[in-house]
């Protein structure tokens, strides 16, 4: 009997399954889709001490959010104030993130725990921004503040990757030797703000945070104030000027050179670089020559100058820089024009005793009229008395400079292309930009002025432009 029912039920499930595959209306089975990609970011439920608690005395704060979160690189993002000597240790597991406080906190101090871009949703990834935790060890809460921004002294620009530091040693080498008082970052104008902060006199610094939080190195972009700060002022409009200082070149030990290279030494001949391109000069330059080390001799006898028939050209001079690493060869061009330079093996002779290898001729073509475009550029409220100098930048690399005499630039000889333009206030009238140099002296960068507008220079065009400033 049992077989029977078995066989019977069998039977029925294979008629039911071949009905259905039979069936026009049959629908495709597809799993089912996920709702809309979540892009909220975490929310904190509870935080065990309350946030802004007094009398603070706990070992560990607990926050508790309503989703799974992780933490991302956190001992680079955690900033705490009064900075810690020992930081405190956070960990996330599931919903909850715990801070174990390593580090005997100050009596009646007011403590703010930033946690940056580092708490994150688990599965999407969504940043909680702008999360920070505040507690006092006294009765009262800081109330003190100071705000600002950074601007890069080179370019005019923000550069959102610096900290703001403040100090309670007023001596220079704080910087260096000690951990800052409190830490701010920059948004991404510049700005910061220091809040909670107690009553004090601080000095002030911006720098590039690579991790010690100290000036260690010259290479850092690095700003401070000419004179300290007071929280009580509530200062909102403190301006710093960030730069990395110049290194001073070594001209004694580039005299002295380096030992010469072995014969058959893939670099025993001289190096230079003109500065053409494609064979070509540009008509509103001059021809100049760069060594990769300084030269010891260089004897203008031994280099000729020609044009396309080999025909001596005379009225030309050449001038050597005080580097001694480049010649630059003065004559007034002549469009769409060949010209040679031949250089004989006596020519120059660099600091390692390298000369070029043979006789050699650099032949090269001054570029046509047409190639290039008229520039007209008229400024109003320029400050003349402040040494203004006009840059024009590509790349982040200033590609022209011209010092002004008058509130118009003209050029009949510009090269096309797409560039920047800023204004360099030259405080010691060199017509470049001077680094600022913190330690002994104090002194401030120079300053740049970016200018918003972007100057497009068309070929055999005139190009012209009234900019305020």
């Amino acid at each position: 009997m049992k077989i029977n029912q078995a066989l019977s039920l069998i039977v029925i499930v294979a008629i039911f399954v071949s009905a259905l595959a039979s069936s026009p209306g049959c629908a495709t089975i597809v799993p089912p889709t996920g709702g809309p990609r979540d892009t909220l970011p975490p929310v904190l439920l509870r935080v065990s001490p309350p946030d802004s608690s007094r009398d603070f005395a706990a070992k560990k704060i607990v926050f508790e959010f309503d989703e799974y979160v992780q933490l991302d690189n956190i001992q680079q993002h955690l900033l705490v104030s009064p900075t810690p000597k020992i930081n405190p240790v956070v960990q996330s597991k599931l919903r909850t993130i715990t801070v174990q406080l390593k580090d005997t906190l100050e009596e009646n101090a007011t403590y703010s725990i930033d946690f940056g871009n580092a708490v994150k949703d688990l599965n999407e990834g969504n940043l909680l921004r702008n999360f920070s935790y505040l507690f006092s060890t006294g009765k009262t809460l800081d109330s003190m503040t100071l705000s600002g921004e950074v601007i890069i002294a080179e370019s005019g620009k923000k550069d959102s990757t610096l900290i703001v530091m403040l100090y309670q040693d007023l001596d220079d080498s704080a910087v260096v030797k000690e951990r800052p008082r409190y830490i701010a970052r920059l948004n991404k104008e510049g700005q910061f703000r220091f809040s909670n902060l107690a009553p004090g006199t601080y000095a002030i610094y911006a720098l590039k945070d690579e991790g010690a939080r100290r000036y260690l190195d010259k290479k850092q972009l690095f700003a401070f104030a000419d004179s300290a700060v007071q929280s009580q002022s509530l200062k909102n409009d403190i301006v710093l000027y960030a730069y990395v200082e110049k290194p001073k070149p070594d001209t004694a030990a580039s005299k002295r050179g380096k030992p010469a290279p072995k014969a058959g030494g893939a670099d025993q001949y001289l190096k230079l670089q003109p500065n053409l391109t494609g064979g070509q000069l540009q008509l509103n330059t001059n021809l100049s020559l760069s060594f990769t080390e300084p030269l010891r001799t260089f004897d203008p006898s031994k280099l000729s100058f020609v044009n396309d028939s080999f025909q001596v050209i005379s009225n030309y001079t050449l001038q050597k820089d005080s580097s001694d690493k480049k010649i630059t060869l003065v004559h007034p061009w002549k469009e769409n024009t060949q010209y040679h330079l031949i250089m004989d093996t006596a020519f120059a002779e660099d600091t390692m005793g390298r000369k070029i290898a043979r006789t050699d001729t650099l032949h090269f073509r001054t570029k046509k009229q047409s190639d290039y475009g008229t520039v007209r550029l008229r400024f109003s409220k320029l400050l003349l008395d402040k040494n203004p100098v006009l840059q024009f930048v590509q790349s982040d690399q200033v590609k022209y400079s011209h010092p002004f005499t008058n509130a118009q630039f003209n050029s009949t000889l510009f090269e096309p292309g797409e560039y920047e333009l800023r204004i360099l206030y030259d405080e010691n009238k060199n017509g470049e930009w001077d680094a600022g140099e913190f330690f002994g002296k104090h002194i401030q960068p120079e300053k740049v002025q970016p200018i918003s507008s972007k100057l497009t220079v068309k070929a055999n065009w005139d190009n012209e432009m009234n900019i305020e400033l």
